[in-house]
């Protein structure tokens, strides 16, 4: 055996039963079991997908920080199956075009009524509100929490809705509470590993325009 063999490493680094055994050991078996039967994960923006600070240009233009973190892991979300959703009371371009790049299945902005908007996302993804995950960070968010089999919220949401979500992340919103939800999904549901297995493979990749963060307003539309 050369060397070369001899170090190299497995990929994944581990199996999708190690995986989910870690989520069973952090959730206890029932969460854990709710989580694997998620097929949809609808999130509000401001608070969720991002640090929930709103930052004004001299033009007006309100800016948005989004984590990397996160992305990567909506986009391993994308590779198992999961569908996901935005479902925000802002109308933001900078959101729409952030979801858009990480191919999201619905997109609802400037929507206050979110169980109406809730039960759109339903019938435009062809999901079950049982196996639906709804993550919010404030109280706007309770009323469609209600309706769906699983929900979680961010550290800094009020008393009352950390008080009646299934789990709170750890992370805060716009630093990796997506990604820390998202990944707890895969491993409970053993889709981690193959997630991963899938990241190399050209047709789960994200296109050029899809990775043009970076590039002008113009560009982008």
């Amino acid at each position: 055996m050369s060397d070369t063999q001899r170090d190299r490493k497995p990929w994944p680094p581990r199996t999708d039963d190690d995986y989910r055994q870690e989520a069973v050991i952090l959730l206890g078996e029932d969460l854990a079991d709710r989580l694997a039967r998620v097929r949809l994960m609808v999130f509000d923006a401001d608070g969720v997908l991002t640090p929930g600070n709103l930052i004004f240009s001299a033009k007006g233009e309100a800016l948005k920080e989004f984590h990397s973190h996160d992305g990567f892991g909506l986009v391993m979300g994308r590779l198992a199956g999961i569908k996901r959703a935005v479902l925000t009371g802002r109308n933001s371009s900078i959101v729409e075009r952030r979801c858009r790049e990480l191919r999201f299945d619905a997109i609802k902005l400037g929507r206050f009524d979110k169980v109406a908007a809730l039960a759109e996302i339903l019938a435009e993804t062809g999901c079950r509100a049982e196996d639906t995950l709804y993550m919010g960070d404030d109280l706007i968010d309770l009323q469609a929490m209600y309706e769906v089999g699983c929900s979680v919220a961010v550290p800094s949401a009020p008393v009352e809705l950390r008080e009646y979500c299934d789990y709170v992340t750890e992370r805060s919103g716009g630093t990796g509470a997506v990604r820390e939800i998202m990944d707890l999904v895969l491993k409970s549901a053993g889709l981690f590993g193959q997630a991963l297995s899938q990241l190399d493979r050209k047709e789960s990749q994200p296109t050029r325009a899809e990775l043009s963060s970076d590039a002008t307003e113009e560009t982008w539309q």
